[in-house]
Parts: structure tokens; C-alpha cells; sequence
């Protein structure tokens, strides 16, 4: 079994929203999933974090939105769709 030192922790916290957000690459994905697995003390900042989230998302769902900031982010969104595709057919 690996090692855990002070370094490896302090690292998966710093990159534990990235994580969340599924933003890191794979490769850094399977690292902090391995690290969870192994260090209960992350795993349980992890479990927190992650059901913060989730309540956030969940309370998200029933606020309604006001038309115009529904318009701008929706314009903001497709502008950015083609923006990408520009980019990546260049």
C-alpha cells in the first residue's frame, strides 16, 4: 500500500473542488479517487464537501429564475458553443 504523507493530503485538498466539479484530468481523477480510498481524514472532508454540493443543487432546483437572467445566460451559453466551435475548426 502506498504511503500517505502530509504532502498528499494537502495536495487532494486543494484539488478537491476540481474533483467534484469532475475537472481534472483523468489521469488526476484516478489519483485523487486513489488517495480517497486510502486517507479517511480526506475522504470525510470529500463526503462533506460533496453533500454540500448536492444540497445546494437540490435547493437550486425549486428557486425560480427570472426571465432575463434566463435570456442572458442562455445567449452567454450559446455564444460560447460557437465560440468553441470556431476555435476547434480552425
Amino acid at each position: 500500500m502506498k504511503q500517505l504523507d502530509r504532502y498528499t493530503c494537502e495536495e487532494a485538498f486543494r484539488r478537491l473542488d476540481d474533483y467534484l466539479d469532475r475537472e481534472l484530468s483523468p489521469s488526476d481523477m484516478a489519483r485523487m479517487q486513489e488517495h480517497l480510498e486510502t486517507c479517511a481524514g480526506c475522504a470525510r472532508e470529500f463526503a462533506f464537501e460533496a453533500s454540500v454540493l448536492d444540497g445546494v443543487k437540490r435547493k437550486l432546483r425549486y428557486l425560480d429564475m427570472p426571465s432575463d437572467v434566463l435570456a442572458r445566460l442562455t445567449a452567454a451559453i450559446a455564444q460560447q458553443r460557437h465560440g468553441s466551435n470556431e476555435a476547434g475548426g480552425a
